[in-house]
């Protein structure tokens, strides 16, 4: 015996199919849209639009701009560069590791980055943002006087924006800008920075596009610009290397040169 079904009796799972089919996808979409909340910081940093972020727990912090994730990745925070607390701390080191301590410690980040995937020394290089606050941490870091702002071409995406929170650092002589030498002193710490002839930590528009002309992944002469407007470059173990803000970075002297920048002198 044959039993037939006429099609006006198969339509309904038909339709069944088509509607658990249309919800489903639905359903893939809202999932997908809940998934990427990291795309708000877009709004505030559009040099970040497009890009895809990584979610991670901050399980130690190394110093103040060093931290380890919970998969035992290193991440080095672009843009900024904290005092040291290794080999003899410098002012104000202990105080920003103190900081980012308290800020990123077993918190979720969502990480961005710029152009390279790492540094020199395997270190992972990245924008963080803690969900929550809108401003990114690096640049928080160095709003707060914790850090200075450092450009390491080829990640300059957003050199201005830190080059403009170490201003604003200074100019209310936030954290490592502020306090002084006779505190320095008592706590037995190295002096804060202070402004040498030949290298007096000052800012000045146009920095950021000398910056862009190193050939290297990881330049090492640093290019300042002064209060008198003078472009001055300093060599590692030069006089005022060490305590030199560097406002760009280059590979060789003749890039700095070839950029606007002269030694200092009487051998500075």
């Amino acid at each position: 015996m044959k039993i037939r079904i006429s099609p006006s009796a198969a339509r309904p799972a038909g339709w069944i199919t088509l509607v658990l089919f249309v919800l489903a996808v639905a359903g893939c979409a809202a999932e997908s849209a809940s998934t990427r909340p990291w795309e708000t910081v877009w709004s505030d940093y559009p040099e970040l639009r497009g890009k895809t972020a990584e979610e991670t727990v901050v399980r130690r912090v190394v110093d103040g701009d060093t931290f380890v994730t919970r998969e035992g990745g290193r991440v080095r925070l672009i843009g900024v560069n904290a005092p040291e607390i290794s080999g003899g701390a410098e002012y104000y080191g202990e105080e920003a590791a103190a900081y980012t301590r308290r800020m990123l410690t077993g918190q979720t980040v969502w990480m961005f980055r710029d152009v390279s995937e790492t540094d020199r020394y395997g270190r992972l290089l990245r924008f963080v943002f803690v969900p929550g606050d809108a401003l990114m941490f690096n640049e928080r870091l160095v709003r707060e006087g914790y850090a200075s702002a450092a450009t390491y071409p080829p990640d300059v995406s957003l050199a201005d924006r830190f080059r403009e929170a170490e201003r604003e650092a200074r100019s209310e002589g936030a954290g490592l800008w502020g306090g002084g030498d006779d505190a320095a002193a008592a706590t037995g710490k190295r002096s804060r920075p202070v402004d040498p002839p030949e290298a007096d930590g000052g800012a000045a528009s146009g920095a950021g596009d000398a910056g862009l002309a190193a050939s290297c992944p990881s330049p090492d002469i640093k290019g300042n610009i002064n209060s008198r407007g003078e472009r001055i470059y300093h060599v590692p173990g030069s006089r005022y290397y060490d305590r030199t803000v560097a406002e760009v970075w280059f590979c060789t002297e003749d890039e700095a040169e070839a950029a606007g920048f002269r030694a200092p002198k009487s051998g500075g």
